[in-house]
């Protein structure tokens, strides 16, 4: 195999514009082997043209080649060609089989870019003369050096191309490259006496994980419109950024993008899980990479209904400053076969594609239930989409945290449990008299009462075996009463409240045990102690 011979550098209007950033090396480097390999066709997965034209600008240079980039509008042109002195519609090459017919009548060395040559790679009746002419023109680049690079943002590729298709995964881009980003727009601002860059070490890294999932294109625009809304380039802006990750979730429209608010102090108790959640809070950083720490895959909330499980979930995203991503099974679930399953790859790739982010799935064992003997009710497709998620779970490598909550672990499928899938499982009790104390306090600030003027500890003996969510339901039905009365919240109100209010606890007191019971040995409770005196919930068992 001999060298191309050299020649003159490709059109000088392309060299005569400021030099780009270069692209992540391992992406140049993985299609510039396949290119001096000799593949002939190459598909590369992406929705960054961009960054892919100058990836093969930087091989084509390096290796004494021509670029050329093909469109359906513009046909075949040399890169760097601007799109009015190109050819229009109406050129001959616009057409995809005149097109390849000139790849093969071109003799010098080159690399041709197919951009979203998908829709003709397809299974597709009307697609069956380009498929073919494909295939020859494949064979007949194999003995050239000449090579094809079709780019497209989903992979289509009809069964005939499978043996003369080379699949490439076009990561998205690094911290390093959006560091490159974010140096040049605060050069360009550089000196304009409206706008102000207030980054330090801490903020930059901060601000370049929260873009970590975007493309080039998308982090420029968002760090142009940060400047554009406030005149400033700082930390803060983090939340601009997880706006722009909402449009790619909303677009999507299998995730659900929540807004939480919620933070740890509005958490009562529950100080191993809090304390846990903490130590993790940086596990995201590129200083934490280097220490040598993995990013923590997740964790599973088991226990008793409105004890602050989904509270935790946003707490926790809040905690990290990472984008909060809730998914529904039941959106997942389609009438048509195979789409369930479908789905839910796309879900996850959606939320590995804005990764970091907290991926929270609710009530994990209502969407699970039946899962294990499906095949009867819904032709096994709740096994299948089960499937999926374990799989999935246990081979993900993106930064996506997963905060799963479940009730009922009868429903729980052993298979999820296992060390591998998630981190940790901790068991989320009935508050202890101290957290029941906490929750009170916490309910009444929050709805403009001074706790200070209550006898707290009164109401937390007299709420023993309620949950949180029943404590703060018991405060609003008081508000009522008062409300409706044209009365003053007190104690007294708030004790009459709770006499009128049923616990869950008491109501299913047989299944609760039976939670205790299967959480004993198999998780880490939530609460680092718990108060057995006065706490009557906590009944002793005799079998």
């Amino acid at each position: 195999m001999t060298t191309p011979p050299d020649r003159a550098p490709a059109d000088p209007r392309s060299t005569a514009k400021p030099a780009p950033k270069p692209v992540s090396a391992s992406a140049t480097r993985e299609i510039d082997v396949l290119i001096r390999a000799r593949y002939p066709i190459i598909y590369v997965t992406t929705w960054e043209e961009e960054r892919v034209e100058r990836c093969l600008r930087e091989i084509a240079e390096r290796r004494r080649k021509n670029l050329f980039v093909w469109t359906i509008t513009q046909g075949i042109v040399k890169s760097g060609s601007e799109p009015n002195r190109a050819k229009g519609g109406a050129g001959s090459t616009c057409d995809p089989i005149a097109a390849l017919d000139a790849v093969v009548a071109q003799l010098e060395p080159a690399i041709y870019l197919f951009k979203d040559f998908h829709h003709f790679t397809e299974d597709n009746r009307a697609n069956l003369t380009v498929v073919r002419r494909l295939r020859d023109v494949a064979h007949h680049l194999r003995d050239t050096y000449k090579s094809i690079v079709i780019c497209a943002p989903v992979t289509r590729i009809s069964q005939e191309l499978s043996k003369d298709v080379t699949l490439v995964d076009f990561g998205l881009p690094g911290v390093e490259e959006f560091g490159e980003l974010l140096d040049r727009i605060v050069d360009d601002v550089k000196g304009k006496p409206n706008i102000h860059i207030d980054l330090d070490d801490s903020g930059r890294e901060r601000l370049l994980a929260a873009a970590r999932g975007l493309t080039l294109k998308e982090a420029e625009n968002v760090f142009a419109k940060t400047l554009v809304l406030d005149g400033r380039l700082a930390a803060s802006d983090v939340d601009v950024v997880f706006g722009e990750k909402q449009q790619i979730i909303r677009k999507s429209g299998l995730l659900e993008y929540y807004a939480s608010q919620a933070n740890l102090g509005q958490v009562a108790g529950l100080d191993n899980l809090k304390d846990w959640l903490a130590k993790r809070s940086v596990a995201f950083t590129d200083r934490a990479k280097q220490f040598g720490l993995p990013s923590p895959r997740g964790v599973l909330l088991v226990g008793v209904q409105g004890c602050g499980k989904s509270l935790c979930a946003k707490a926790a995203a809040n905690l990290w400053n990472l984008p909060l991503l809730r998914f529904d099974v039941g959106r997942m679930f389609s009438s048509l076969v195979g789409s369930s399953e479908e789905n839910v790859r796309q879900a996850l790739q959606v939320a590995e594609s804005v990764a970091p982010a907290v991926l929270w799935i609710d009530e994990i064992d209502k969407a699970l239930a039946g899962a294990g003997g499906s095949g009867g009710s819904d032709g096994g497709t709740s096994a299948r989409v089960f499937g999926t998620l374990l799989t999935w779970l246990s081979e993900k490598t993106a930064p996506v945290f997963v905060m799963a909550t479940a009730n009922d672990i009868s429903h729980l499928p052993p298979e999820l449990l296992r060390k591998g899938r998630l981190d940790e499982i901790f068991f989320v009790d009935l508050p202890t008299l101290e957290e029941r104390l906490e929750i009170f306090r916490i309910h009444l600030a929050q709805r403009q009462r001074d706790p200070a003027a209550f006898d707290l500890a009164q109401l937390a003996r007299a709420t023993d075996g309620f949950s949180g969510a029943e404590i703060e339901q018991v405060v609003v039905e008081a508000l009522f009463d008062v409300f409706s009365s044209e009365g003053t919240l007190t104690t007294d109100v708030l004790r009459h409240s709770i006499a009128e209010t049923v616990p869950l606890s008491k109501t299913m007191s047989e299944e609760l045990v039976r939670l205790r019971n299967w959480a004993t040995g198999r998780s880490r409770l939530a609460t680092g102690s718990r108060t057995a005196a006065g706490d009557g919930s906590r009944r002793k068992i005799e079998l």
